[in-house]
């Protein structure tokens, strides 16, 4: 009697167990997806950003990364690519870099299909931030994690006020950099929407760059303006969008993206210093791609 009982038991257990790894097996089969990761998508735009690759600093001109063209269909048809190339200049210039790891509560996947199912291809762009404060806080922030949706946020890159980059989000990753926003460009207003429970953003198709806010502005609200950047940022700055192949018309700034209108960074910007520095360390260069 007491081998028989022991018995029974454990062919209930067994089944018991069964009956549990079945639900869960169905249960993860059924879960909704209505919008794709590009994990099973081309990743190749994304190299359209700047890379977390320290060897890039290292690269001359002659010896550029096979990077997707950016020309239009008319000049694809007579086989002409035209890319950015970094200069001279910017090899001779090498700034301090560091990575820092961000919890995966503040950053997500990007998608090739909005949560409609509606398949999109935005062309990359690059906005600008600041930090409103230290760099070590808004690093501590991002390191926190945050169930709260409407709270979670970060950058892919972060450049502190002696112009050392710090690599936060890779690339190829959703960074939280902006919220309720809009890109109006060439191509008309650019936005889409990746969580139901979140209005549209820029989100999914930027790289979100932010510098740190000089100490004079440091957790002050409603200012119009501080003492600006330092030039080892705007050095720093250019340097890591030279290695992109995003143009000068999709590179922008967090208050023009807000559709609220609240945000106003990255204050006191000199955006004709930048331009004009990363003029000096990419430029764009067409090349034949005729095959004899």
């Amino acid at each position: 009697m007491r081998f028989r009982d022991w018995a029974t038991r454990v062919m209930l257990i067994f089944f018991l167990l069964a009956a549990l790894i079945l639900a869960l097996f169905v249960g993860g089969s059924r879960k909704p997806q209505n919008n794709i990761s590009t994990s099973n998508s081309d990743p190749t735009i994304w190299s359209q950003y700047p890379q977390t690759l320290f060897q890039s600093a290292k690269k001359t001109e002659e010896q550029q990364p096979n990077l997707p063209n950016l020309t239009n269909s008319s000049e694809q048809t007579k086989r002409v690519i035209s890319r950015y190339s970094t200069t001279k200049a910017f090899t001779q210039y090498r700034p301090n870099f560091v990575q820092a790891k961000v919890d995966p509560s503040n950053y997500g996947d990007r998608y090739t299909a909005d949560i409609n199912g509606v398949p999109f291809n935005h062309q990359p762009i690059i906005v600008l931030h600041e930090t409103t404060n230290s760099t070590s806080s808004a690093i501590n922030f991002f390191q926190t994690p945050h169930d709260d949706e409407n709270v979670q946020a970060s950058y892919h890159a972060l450049i502190t006020l002696e112009g050392q980059v710090i690599y936060l989000v890779p690339p190829e990753k959703r960074a939280f950099g902006a919220g309720n926003s809009v890109f109006n460009g060439a191509n008309g207003v650019e936005t889409v929407q990746t969580n139901p429970n979140l209005p549209p953003s820029v989100n999914n198709f930027a790289y979100h760059v932010s510098l740190e806010t000089p100490p004079d502005a440091w957790g002050k609200r409603n200012i119009k303006e501080h003492t600006g950047y330092t030039e080892a940022q705007y050095d720093s700055l250019a340097w890591l969008i030279a290695q992109s192949q995003v143009p000068d018309d999709r590179i922008t700034t967090h208050k023009a993206v807000d559709v609220a209108g609240g945000k106003v960074d990255p204050l006191s910007f000199d955006g004709d210093k930048f331009l004009n520095k990363l003029h000096s360390f990419r430029q764009l260069k067409t090349f034949n791609n005729v095959k004899n």
